[in-house]
């Protein structure tokens, strides 16, 4: 794969402050993409991954916001499109997961997740996708979780959200197949914060391959699917999860 395979494109990659979003932002940017960056809240992580974005002498923008607000994915899909004119690969990787047995849940509990995890993907897809189809080239790449499929213990507006985002991705890539673009979702396994050195033994005991994955693990997956090369890869689940069955 070339390296700078993407030189000139535009991605938004949601939640990138830090881990698989950051790696992610990183990843494309080494490809040759101008970067949006978003985060919530944490302004100073954003700026870190501004920095990285950067030394890989591409454009970044910062896009503060949270993906669970319909005014904040307009402002932000705003402000990309004004600095850019067009974004071509949308990575939808902000989510919530609360932990909370399902009786105790309130209708905020999980409206909370379903705007972060599932609505933000249909905002964005809505507010990018018609540039892309426009160009006749686009990549949407979503995130489902290994757990989340599984069915995930006092987590089921998570395990529901990101069934939501695997249904949506079938859909939207059957609709837009037609168009030059590709819309797909990855479901990573166990994955290493970046903050830790080392892995967690219990839980790496538990995966065939060892070890825990890696936040580059994902956004090696991603940057394949941006890609020219994964043209005729579209509304596929892809697991990363050093062989742990889903």
């Amino acid at each position: 794969m070339n390296n700078r395979a993407l030189e000139g494109k535009t991605a938004f990659v949601s939640g990138s402050g830090q881990n698989i979003g950051r790696a992610t932002a990183v990843q494309l940017a080494r490809m040759g993409c101008n970067v949006v960056v978003n985060g919530s809240s944490n302004f100073a992580a954003v700026e870190e991954t501004v920095a990285a974005v950067e030394a890989e002498g591409v454009a970044s923008l910062i896009a503060m916001g949270d993906m669970g607000e319909e005014d904040a994915i307009r402002t932000i899909a705003d402000a990309a499109l004004s600095r850019f004119g067009r974004v071509d690969i949308v990575v939808n990787n902000a989510t919530r997961r609360p932990h909370k047995p399902f009786l105790e849940m309130t209708e905020d509990d999980w409206h909370g997740v379903m705007d972060v995890a599932l609505t933000a993907v249909f905002r964005t897809s809505q507010a990018f996708l018609p540039g892309m189809v426009e160009a006749g080239w686009g990549r949407i790449i979503n995130f489902a979780g290994m757990k989340a499929i599984k069915g995930y213990n006092e987590g089921a507006p998570i395990s529901a959200a990101k069934h939501g985002v695997w249904g949506l991705t079938k859909a939207l890539s059957t609709e837009f197949a037609s168009k030059g673009i590709t819309i797909n979702t990855v479901s990573p396994g166990q994955i290493r914060k970046d903050n830790k050195t080392e892995d967690d033994p219990a839980r790496a005991a538990r995966i065939p391959a060892g070890v825990m994955g890696q936040s580059q693990d994902i956004a090696s997956m991603v940057g394949y699917l941006a890609s020219h090369e994964a043209h005729f890869v579209t509304g596929q689940m892809i697991a990363v999860n050093g062989g742990e069955t889903t």
